[in-house]
């Protein structure tokens, strides 16, 4: 059975309740693209019953994360933003009494979530008790990142951080000049003709979760990866973005804000079954909006193990 039969069989039998939207590209013609309608949210705002269409924008959460890192590459690539391997905190100069201790940070150390901090998004995304919503109700998110103590040696072990996705939102915007939105309209999604939303709190986008695209609009994020950037965003940062750098687990690892699988696909995840999934050898991308909010996120998944199954 192909790709679309597994699907169709799937979602007849209720195999993927939650499933919003999927888009599956293979050497770059859409093979399949479904919708959904369910309850959902604008991060924790609900939105009620939506019928979701291929006009539809849907919210990505984490993979902003990941667009974030496109972002920085071309912000890279025009000279804007510090190199990886620079320190991280003269980057930060309002914040130079919190610098003691920390002068060894490097914005590497934000692309792969190693910084070292004590920092947990382990406990539900509606509780301050989780670091990033803490950074969002904080007076100032960059103090509260910046001043969070060591826990370990930087460098060493992945550690979840939406502070670091917001700390490379800030030097991406403070380079450019303007809002990180713009930055984005400008070198990305304007010239890709991508409507978007991306969502702010106290009038600054939330480089960690605040965006909203449509499926499709996932999907050809996920072309652009594949097809090495396209020179919106410079080839060498790809590869450089998508190179296994630390350890989350056996066959699973992390490069510069991406999910690395070595030798099999790169990643986006977000909150609720949010996917965008590149399979180089496969000349394959997958990118599934879901509402699984703060679950197991099983409707994704469960997508996702059919469209990757052996043909």
């Amino acid at each position: 059975m192909n790709i679309a039969g597994r699907i169709d069989a799937l979602l007849a039998a209720g195999g993927a309740p939650r499933l919003h939207g999927l888009v599956v590209v293979r050497d770059g013609r859409v093979e399949l693209e479904r919708y959904g309608a369910g309850e959902d949210f604008r991060l924790n705002v609900p939105l009620g019953h939506v019928t979701f269409g291929p006009d539809v924008i849907h919210d990505v959460r984490s993979v902003t994360k990941s667009v974030v890192a496109l972002l920085y590459g071309a912000a890279l690539g025009d000279g804007l933003v510090p190199a990886p391997g620079e320190p991280l905190l003269p980057a930060f100069p309002a914040y130079a009494d919190l610098a003691e201790g920390k002068e060894h940070l490097t914005v590497e150390h934000a692309l792969t979530m190693t910084l070292g901090l004590d920092w947990n998004e382990d406990v539900p995304y509606t509780s301050t008790a989780n670091s990033e919503l803490a950074m969002e109700a904080a007076p100032d998110r960059y103090r509260y990142i910046l001043e969070r103590p060591l826990v370990e040696e930087p460098g060493k072990r992945w550690r979840y951080c939406g502070g670091a996705a917001a700390l490379l939102g800030r030097l991406i915007a403070d380079g450019a000049g303007v809002p990180l939105e713009e930055f984005a309209r400008e070198r990305l999604f304007g010239p890709l003709g991508m409507p978007f939303e991306w969502t702010a709190n106290r009038g600054v986008a939330m480089a960690a979760a605040g965006l909203r695209l449509r499926p499709r609009d996932l999907a050809e994020l996920g072309s652009l990866v594949l097809d090495g950037g396209r020179g919106l965003v410079p080839g060498p940062w790809i590869a450089e973005m998508l190179r296994p750098r630390v350890r989350i687990a056996e066959g699973f690892e992390y490069g510069y804000q991406w999910y690395v699988s070595p030798g099999q696909w790169v990643t986006a995840i977000g909150n609720g079954g949010q996917r965008v999934l590149v399979a180089p050898e496969r000349r394959l991308v997958v990118a599934v909006a879901a509402g699984d909010y703060d679950s197991d996120q099983t409707s994704a998944e469960a997508v996702m193990r059919e469209v990757l199954a052996d043909e």
